[in-house]
């Protein structure tokens, strides 16, 4: 791994994107959610004690919401239609071993990405987050629109090597290899806390 620039606690934030029942469910490999959550759930931890924020986004429809797709959007106008991820879904909260604690920055989206559809950016900067730690599902879908988004906002990015996956490998795959390194830097679960205590 090149040389990263060190992780500022206060100015730095994890979020973890997708890390609902309904989502998780796409992954279908033996243990690969079980893993997945497992690694989340200890940058989280590590984020918390160096005094980091976490935010959780997740995605979930309003009745509104649903009205307000357009036939031309492939990937919604299909959820749409089919009234798919109610926001009141047990299925679409928050995964309960990452269950938001006060302080946590919670959001709702109905689009891929973090902040487009949401008030993260606003919230980040009032707390005076500069740098993101993005993790979660999926790395074609929510990961990748995150960083693309951030990034044009100028926000320093990390993505959590071994804490964001995809249904489809292949994806993940040229995404972590070809595609974020030109808009992130990477840090694995591992090497999360020393990066952190060197900010």
């Amino acid at each position: 791994m090149s040389t990263t620039p060190a992780l500022a606690p206060a100015h730095t934030a994890l979020l973890v994107l997708d890390c609902q029942p309904a989502i998780l469910a796409a992954l279908s490999e033996d243990g690969a959610r079980e893993a997945l959550l497992g690694r989340i759930e200890r940058a989280v931890a590590y984020v918390r004690a160096a005094g980091g924020t976490v935010a959780h986004v997740r995605v979930g429809f309003t009745e509104a919401d649903w009205d307000a797709v357009p036939a031309a959007n492939k990937a919604f106008a299909p959820l749409a239609r089919h009234r798919a991820m109610h926001h009141e879904d047990p299925a679409t909260a928050v995964h309960e071993h990452l269950a938001p604690r006060a302080g946590d920055i919670v959001v709702r989206k109905t689009r891929f990405g973090a902040i487009s559809t949401t008030d993260l950016d606003r919230q980040l900067r009032e707390r005076g987050i500069t740098t993101l730690v993005v993790a979660g599902l999926s790395t074609g879908g929510a990961v990748l629109s995150t960083v693309l988004d951030a990034a044009d906002r100028d926000y320093l990015l990390y993505v959590l090597s071994d804490g964001v996956a995809d249904p489809d490998r292949e994806v993940h795959d040229v995404l972590l290899s070809r595609v974020l390194p030109t808009r992130a830097h990477f840090v694995d679960t591992a090497g999360l806390p020393e990066l952190l205590r060197t900010g």
